[in-house]
Formats: structure tokens, C-alpha cells, sequence
């Protein structure tokens, strides 16, 4: 692959073009050259996030690994969260019982890489240790950041931002707090240009408001409904309210920027009631958030449902709220500032242990739908909403495991086990679910769903002592409860024996769930993950044919139900059946379909495997190049988990088998042209390579690359 074609990082796009800042932007760049550590500081509104995106955009060709942004601003929980922030941002989907701090340092220790921390005033303390340990340990690593005040870590160095400049004379329209006012509100307002009448007071009103961006934003967001001289004359009465004060009022809550202070005030003072009202509840959501969420909120008695999404629209058009459309739909997001100020009114309307209490209920029983129609057609959908939704689930557990009545944090824990394991995020679900057990100890169905829900988490993260701890308990509790309960507790059994590698258990467990009447009742996880682990021991023992007469049974039950992720496992052990057969072209087949499945749903360790498989098959039928290519694609993906093949020894051999007959194929310098072709090419772009169909011929292109 060409250096162009490889991702380089995450940045987000730019939704609006930066005015001004370029000796900012050179003073960035310069403190980047000399200080590992730069920290862009200023009070809200002033713009820092703009300049840090642009500046990264700029440093990055100078990082041969990439710039990565890490969004701050919903993380609640504190230290724990934050290396689970920079991981997903990079994206390090590690899969080892190691802490997350230790992967994400151990990843970054040889790279050129450059971390964009944006919104770190309320993480100071726990970005200063993790900074401490990440600089420490990757020499090639920059941190630039962006905060309220400096992090206080050695060697940082701070760029202090402050407003736009601000016309010199009433005629000076050149200034840029001039110029991003006319652009804002041309934006807003369709035809807006400045004209030699109103300059006088577009000069007046980037004047009252200091060139502080973000008061300028939300002012062009009102000339859709007031003209210029009347939009200064409501700013002059809002001053005179609160009194007029230089720089940061530190009294105020939150303690901004007077004109910020002003700025949002006034917008809010002209918001209608029911606009007020909607402002502050919606400031309960961590990251993004759609209609029904917004509606969940917002409605009740005072507020009624049917006139949400007019509320939504209603303040976006006056710069409240962002609208993000994306491929699940519409969803809406707040800048920090006026999220803040939307939850200082929300504690002064009393309602905001109520809304964080709504809020938990929302997202619990989300995850309890997620729960229910996962093993069914729309995996692909619950995947797209439940990963959109992440903060806001990330925000719902930390609430549930401040309370001390009921078991909100136990149930959702559990009720996540999909987005666990079937999205990709298993080592932070193993931290939700100790946590939620920790807190709630009472003998419960709930605990007991939850300790099997810690089954495939400990499976994936190859953790069998916690596994048996786990299933002891799970077992014991479960004598206590029904017949849900004791199957919970037998798949967790099963588990377990998965892990110790014994085969007679495996077969005898998962013949003792097949006895059951799963076929008549609706399709769960159990019996389909009875079946996948089954299987693969059948396969690893050389039971080809009993393995394929359940693997029938496994495609049979999850292609009429719709289910795709547990039937794509299914298609890995069936290619590794066929390879044993020596059915080559139909081993591509079944580890093509499970490497489109398990790369739609960012199943890291299901996409492994499934490239190894695809490895093994083109090594079979003399694709020597793309075998090594394909090797190299594989072990890009094993580094951000950790475990190449998950651990699994029957895959680790079979790996081992097909790099040996691979390097005597193509003799070592070849191989190792074509193996690292793959380690370096775009993950995506490689794997939409590996996916395209073959062509006629069976033999390898004449270069290591694509492959078809």
C-alpha cells in the first residue's frame, strides 16, 4: 500500500473554517517541536478545541503512526475511564487480563505518535498521572491538550488563548472577530453580508462580546429574528443585569468569561419556556443523543412529548444544539459551555438527581431491549445505535453504581453482555461487571445474569482463574432460582471447561444443552455458543464429520432466526473443517462470510481468526503471496489485542504450520516482502481487499497487495 492510502489517525472534520489564529497555529507548532507535552489553555468559549483540531491536522505528517483525538469531555468516571478513552480512540481493543494503561503505554512505547486530549479541566488529575506514565514510557509520543487550566506535569508547555482580535476603529471590518461574525451569520441567515450601515454595529457588538468566539456564534445566531442595533440594545440590557466585570467571573457558576457569561445568559433569557426547559434537561446526556432519548428526557406534564422534536429544531437554529445526521439516524450533541450552563439551571430547577435518574432508566432499559433482540435479524443495527450511545452508556453505569437501592448497575452490566461481546469492548465490560458485582452483593437473579454474563468476557480476555471463581458462584446461587438461573450457571460450566481445554467435558456439556428443547423455544446465546464450542473441539480432535453435522444444525438454527455474528463463528470452525477435508475453496467461502460479519461488528478477535483462516486456505491451493500477505494483515490486528490468536492453541499451531510452509514456498526475502506489504497496509482497506472474491485463477498476484 502507498503511505498516502494508510490511516493516520481520527481527527474529526472540521465543520466550519477556522477565522484567523495563524500565529497560534505557528506557536503550537513550535512548542510541539520542543515539549512532548503542550497544553492549549483558555476560558470556555474561546475556541481551543477549533485551534487544537487544526493544529493536529498540521502537525500530523510529521507522525509517521498517526494523530489521534481523544473527546474528554463525557468521561465521568475518572482515571479508570481515561485509558480506556485513548485505547478506543487509537483504536486498542486489547484482550488480556492486563490494565489498560499498561496496554495503551506498551502500544505507544514505539511509535511516532501524537495524542489530541481535548476537554481536561475536570480529568487534571488523572491526565497528569497518565501522562506522566505514557511520556515515560513512548519517547516518540506528544500529548498537545486542550483545558481551563494547565495540567501542571513537568516539561509542559502552555499556549494561553485568548479572544479573537477586536476592531481597532468603527470602520475596521478586516478584524477577525468581524470577519467570523459575518461569516457565522451568513451561515444563519441566507444573503447576510455586511453592509456600511450596520458595520458600525457589527464592530459595536464584536466589541461588547470581547471577540470571544463562542458569544460571537451564538449573537449570529440571532440575527435570523433581530436586526443588528437591536441585537446590541438586548445585549447593553443584559449587561446591565449583571454588571460588567473583566476577564473570568470566577463567582459565576460555572465561573466563565463575563462575555461568554453575558452571551449565553442573553440567548437563554430569549428562549421560550418550554425551550428553557428542554436546554437544561437535555444537558443530561453525556456525547451525542437522538430523538426518542431527547423525548425521554424532556416530556412530562410541563413539557409535552409531541413538541421534542420542534425544541430540537428549535435550538439548534439558535446554536444550542449541534445536529449530527449519521447512518443511524438524526442525533444532537452540546458544546461543553452550554451544556454546563443548561446544568446549572437543571440544579436550580431541582431536577437534576430526577433527570440523572430518568436518564439511567432510559439507557437500562435500552440495554434491556439489546439485550432481548440480539439473537435476531438486526444485530447489525443494535451494533450501530448501542456503539452512537456509548457515552451516555458509560454515564448511566457510573450512576447506577452510586446508588445503594435496587440492582440498576447489576442489571446492566448483564443486560450489555452483547455490546461486551459482541461489539467489541470486553475488557471494559469485564471493569462495569467486577464494579457492579463489588457493590451488590446480595443473592439475586440479577448477580447471578451477571456472573454469566462475565462468561464470555473471561473467555475473550483468556482469564480462567476468575472464569471458575465466577462459575463457582454463579452455580451456587443459581440452586437457589429457576430454571433461567440454572442454565446461566451451565454455560458458565461449559465455559469453563472451553478454557482448561478438556475435550470430554466440552462434548458432554454441550450434548446435555442440545438435549434440551432450545429448538422449540426462542433462539438465546446458549445453544448457539454450545454449538460453536462444540464444534471447534470436534474439529481440533479430527471429528470432521460430527463437527459439520452441527454445524449444519448451528447455520440452520441462525439463518432462520437472522442471527449473523454467532453463525459467522460457525463459519470459521467450518473453514477449518474443510481445510482438514481438504475442500479448499469452500474453506475460503465460509472464512470470506465470517471475516465480513465479524469486521462489521469491530469483533477484533472474530476478524482474526477469520484472516488467519483465509491465510491457511490460500497456502493450500499455492497463494503463497497473499498467505504471507494476509499473515502480515493479521498480525497488525493481533497487536491492538494483544493474544495473537486469541490464545487458542489450535489456532497458534496452525498459524505456526502455515508461516513455515509459507516462507519455503516463497523462500525468506519474498515472504518477508509480501508479509510486511500486509503489516502495513490500512486495516480496512486490507481487509476490503481480502474480502473481494477470488477471480479465476487460483495463483497469487505477481506482487504481494490485493488479493483476488
Amino acid at each position: 500500500m502507498a503511505a498516502a492510502e494508510r490511516r493516520v489517525g481520527n481527527l474529526p472534520g472540521e465543520s466550519s473554517r477556522l477565522v484567523g489564529r495563524r500565529a497560534e497555529l505557528e506557536e503550537v507548532a513550535r512548542l510541539c517541536g520542543r515539549s512532548r507535552l503542550v497544553t492549549v489553555t483558555g476560558v470556555g468559549g474561546v475556541g481551543k478545541t477549533r485551534l487544537a483540531r487544526r493544529a493536529a491536522d498540521e502537525l500530523q505528517p510529521a507522525f509517521a503512526d498517526g494523530a489521534w483525538w481523544v473527546e474528554l469531555s463525557p468521561l465521568t468516571a475518572g482515571w479508570e475511564a481515561l485509558p480506556y478513552a485513548i485505547a478506543e480512540a487509537l483504536p486498542l481493543a486489547d484482550q488480556t487480563t492486563r490494565s489498560m494503561l499498561e496496554v495503551v503505554a506498551e502500544y505507544l512505547a514505539g511509535r511516532q505518535v501524537l495524542l489530541v486530549w481535548d476537554t481536561c479541566e475536570h480529568l487534571a488529575e488523572e491526565c497528569r498521572e497518565v501522562a506522566a506514565t505514557l511520556l515515560t514510557v513512548a519517547p516518540g509520543l506528544r500529548i498537545l491538550a486542550t483545558s481551563r487550566r494547565p495540567l501542571h506535569v513537568h516539561l509542559e508547555e502552555m499556549l494561553a488563548l485568548g479572544p479573537l482580535p477586536v476592531p481597532a476603529t468603527d470602520d475596521d471590518d478586516a478584524a477577525d472577530a468581524v470577519v467570523l461574525l459575518a461569516e457565522r451569520a451568513a451561515q444563519a441567515v441566507p444573503g447576510f453580508s455586511l453592509t456600511s450601515a450596520d458595520r458600525a454595529e457589527a464592530v459595536r457588538l464584536c466589541r461588547r462580546l470581547e471577540g470571544l468566539p463562542l458569544a460571537l456564534e451564538l449573537a449570529a445566531a440571532r440575527l435570523r429574528e433581530l436586526p443588528l442595533a437591536e441585537l446590541n440594545q438586548r445585549l447593553d440590557d443584559r449587561y446591565a443585569i449583571l454588571g460588567n466585570t473583566e476577564d473570568e467571573d470566577v463567582d459565576a457558576d460555572p465561573p466563565w468569561h463575563q462575555a461568554l457569561r453575558t452571551a449565553i445568559g442573553w440567548s437563554h433569557q430569549l428562549c421560550t419556556p418550554h425551550e428553557r426547559l428542554a436546554w437544561a434537561r437535555l444537558s443530561v446526556f453525556a456525547g451525542t443523543f437522538d430523538t426518542e432519548a431527547a423525548r425521554e428526557m424532556c416530556a412530562d406534564a410541563l413539557l409535552p412529548g409531541e413538541r421534542v422534536p420542534g425544541l430540537l429544531q428549535a435550538l439548534v437554529e439558535k446554536s444550542i444544539l449541534i445536529w449530527e445526521p449519521t447512518g443511524v439516524g438524526d442525533r444532537y450533541r452540546m458544546l461543553d459551555t452550554i451544556r454546563e450552563y443548561g446544568a446549572h439551571w437543571l440544579r436550580g430547577l431541582g431536577e437534576d438527581d430526577t433527570l440523572c435518574r430518568r436518564h439511567r432508566d432510559h439507557y437500562l432499559a435500552l440495554a434491556r431491549r439489546g439485550d432481548a433482540a440480539w439473537i435476531g435479524p438486526d444485530q447489525f443495527a443494535w451494533y450501530d445505535r448501542m456503539t452512537a450511545e456509548h457515552d451516555n452508556l458509560r454515564a448511566a453505569l457510573e450512576y447506577s453504581l452510586t446508588e445503594s437501592e435496587g440492582h440498576s448497575a447489576l442489571e446492566m452490566a448483564a443486560a450489555l453482555w452483547f455490546f461486551w461481546y459482541g461489539c467489541g469492548f470486553v475488557k471494559e465490560g469485564r471493569h462495569y461487571l467486577d464494579q457492579a458485582l463489588a457493590a451488590d452483593t446480595t443473592p439475586s437473579p440479577a448477580r447471578v445474569k451477571a456472573l454469566y454474563a462475565s462468561g464470555p468476557v473471561l473467555v475473550y480476555l483468556g482469564d480462567l482463574p476468575a472464569l471458575e471463581q465466577r462459575a463457582a458462584e454463579c452455580t451456587t446461587l443459581a440452586a437457589h432460582f429457576g430454571d433461567t438461573e440454572r442454565s446461566y450457571a451451565a454455560a458458565t460450566e461449559l465455559r469453563v471447561s472451553v478454557l482448561r481445554g478438556d475435550l470430554t467435558q466440552v462434548v458432554s456439556r454441550v450434548e446435555a444443552q442440545l438435549a434440551t428443547d432450545w429448538r422449540e423455544q426462542p433462539l438465546t446465546l446458549l445453544p448457539l455458543a454450545a454449538l460453536v464450542f462444540g464444534t471447534h473441539y470436534l474439529v481440533a480432535a479430527g471429528r470432521f464429520e460430527e463437527a459439520v453435522a452441527w454445524l449444519d444444525e448451528l447455520s440452520t438454527a441462525c439463518d432462520r432466526n437472522g442471527e449473523r455474528s454467532m453463525r459467522a463463528w460457525g463459519d470459521f470452525v467450518r473453514a477449518q473443517a474443510e481445510l482438514a477435508l481438504d475442500r479448499f475453496q469452500e474453506a475460503h467461502e465460509h472464512a470470506r462470510a465470517a471475516l465480513l460479519v465479524k469486521h462489521r461488528l469491530h469483533d477484533g478477535v472474530g476478524t482474526g481468526m477469520a484472516l488467519e483462516a483465509l491465510a491457511r486456505a490460500a497456502t493450500a491451493t499455492g497463494r503463497s503471496r497473499d498467505a504471507a500477505w494476509l499473515l502480515g494483515l493479521a498480525s497488525q490486528l493481533w497487536e491492538t489485542l494483544g493474544r495473537p490468536q486469541a490464545g487458542v492453541p489450535a489456532v497458534v499451531a496452525a498459524r505456526q504450520v502455515c508461516e513455515r510452509q509459507t516462507r519455503e514456498a516463497l523462500g525468506e526475502d519474498a515472504y518477508q516482502r509480501a508479509f510486511d506489504a500486509g503489516r502495513t497496509t490500512d486495516l480496512d482497506t486490507g481487509i476490503a481487499e481480502a474480502l473481494t472474491p477470488l477471480g479465476p485463477s487460483s495463483q497469487a498476484p505477481a506482487q504481494p497487495g490485493p488479493i483476488g
